[in-house]
């Protein structure tokens, strides 16, 4: 159930302030219940292959809002790609651009289940505003 990352990881101790060496690395987790339900959603739409786009877009009522969406074909020249193995064996691709990297680097991409939500939920340490409803961010 351990995940797999082809790009650089930090190590544990890497949690360090920003400024920090360790805080140079550009990190985007996924937890393996996040990986297991992206595996699960490739699999409905019929596209196994494909990746998972992660970013963000100005916007929402406090600044940014979070973008997720799926990545047919090859990642572009500058992303940031991190391969991660489903619990079942499936490789699951997520694929993130530079600039959305700044402000979401060290976020955990997270899977909710409970009775009143099901979803993906962005565990973001550079967040310092997010508005009600939940949907976007302030840093």
């Amino acid at each position: 159930m351990d995940t797999t990352q082809t790009t650089q990881q930090p190590s544990a101790d890497a949690a360090g302030p920003a400024g920090s060496p360790a805080a140079k690395v550009p990190f985007l987790g996924v937890s393996p219940q996040a990986v297991d339900a992206i595996a699960r959603q490739m699999k409905k739409r019929g596209t196994p292959e494909a990746g998972l786009r992660l970013g963000i877009r100005g916007g929402g009522c406090s600044g940014f809002t979070y973008v997720i969406e799926f990545h047919d074909g090859e990642p572009r020249s500058r992303d940031r790609v991190f391969d991660h193995v489903a619990s079942d064996g499936t490789k699951v691709r997520v694929v993130v651009d530079p600039k959305s990297l700044v402000y979401l680097n060290g976020t955990v991409l997270e899977w909710e289940q409970s009775l009143m939500r099901q979803g993906f939920k962005f565990a973001n340490p550079n967040e310092k505003a997010g508005c009600g409803c939940g949907t976007s961010f302030g840093v």
